[in-house]
């Protein structure tokens, strides 16, 4: 059995746990607040988690955020497979820098990102709405996949597809019945993660979303910029449980992956 932690440890790593979370916490709480100026408990409802049915901004912003999602989780976990397979099954000229540049998103400020994108835009003329907002989204939800993908490559038993094609399966029979299924926990983790990552962008998407373009993020921004109300607090514990639900699933298949 390993020693114990000192006393002083624990108590940094709660004093450092409350810090983060702590605020989190009231945010959550104060979502069910009677009161309508947040500034004291005054009685438990559930009337500001029923106001947001009533708001046609917020439910326009969920169904944006929804549909790019979506789209940028499905175009990126494709490419990014792909990309992942390419660059772990072949080697060519120019390989390394390929999987440098991979990690450029990752390490890159969003404002620059976003700047760079409306640069871009604006030099080639394409005007600013939903498109614009997915190919943001995918350009920076790619390098997660691609990296959460190559760790499963990484761990794969290439034997087994070895066996297939010895045993008479062509390599598209042998891609989809062998490579597919080891990779699947990678890449529904890589899914899950770029979903995550694009439902909660607001720096790049203010950026680059045009008019009716604006997803949940940008809405509740909007929303804290003209009046705090008790519905801000309802709509932020939403967002958080779902995108903690994400991460924990994300988090899940990853563990299984490396398993």
């Amino acid at each position: 059995m390993g020693r114990p932690l000192p006393r002083w440890l624990i108590a940094v790593v709660v004093a450092v746990y409350a810090f983060l979370h702590l605020p989190i916490l009231v945010l959550v709480v104060f979502s069910f607040n009677a009161s309508k100026f947040s500034v004291e408990w005054t009685g438990f409802t559930l009337e500001w988690y029923r106001r947001l049915l009533e708001r046609d901004d917020v439910l326009h912003g969920l169904r944006v955020s929804l549909v790019v999602g979506v789209a940028a989780t499905v175009i990126s976990t494709l490419l990014g497979t792909l990309i992942a397979l390419g660059i772990a099954r072949h080697r060519f000229r120019g390989r390394r820098v390929l999987e440098a540049l991979i990690y450029v998103p990752i390490v890159t400020p969003e404002i620059v990102t976003g700047i760079s994108l409306l640069i871009l835009y604006v030099l080639i003329g394409f005007p600013l709405g939903l498109a614009t907002v997915t190919i943001a989204h995918v350009a920076f939800c790619i390098s997660f996949v691609v990296v959460v993908v190559l760790a499963r490559i990484e761990g794969m038993d290439r034997s087994l597809e070895e066996a297939s094609l010895i045993l008479g399966a062509d390599e598209i029979t042998t891609f989809w019945k062998v490579t597919v299924p080891q990779l699947w926990p990678g890449i529904l983790s890589g899914a899950l993660l770029a979903f995550t990552m694009s439902f909660d962008d607001f720096v790049i998407t203010s950026f680059v979303a045009g008019p009716g373009s604006s997803t949940l993020p940008l809405v509740v921004y909007s929303m804290v910029r003209r009046n705090i109300e008790p519905s801000i607090n309802a709509i932020s514990t939403l967002i958080l449980v779902a995108t903690t639900v994400l991460i924990y699933a994300a988090d899940r298949f990853g563990r299984e992956r490396a398993q």
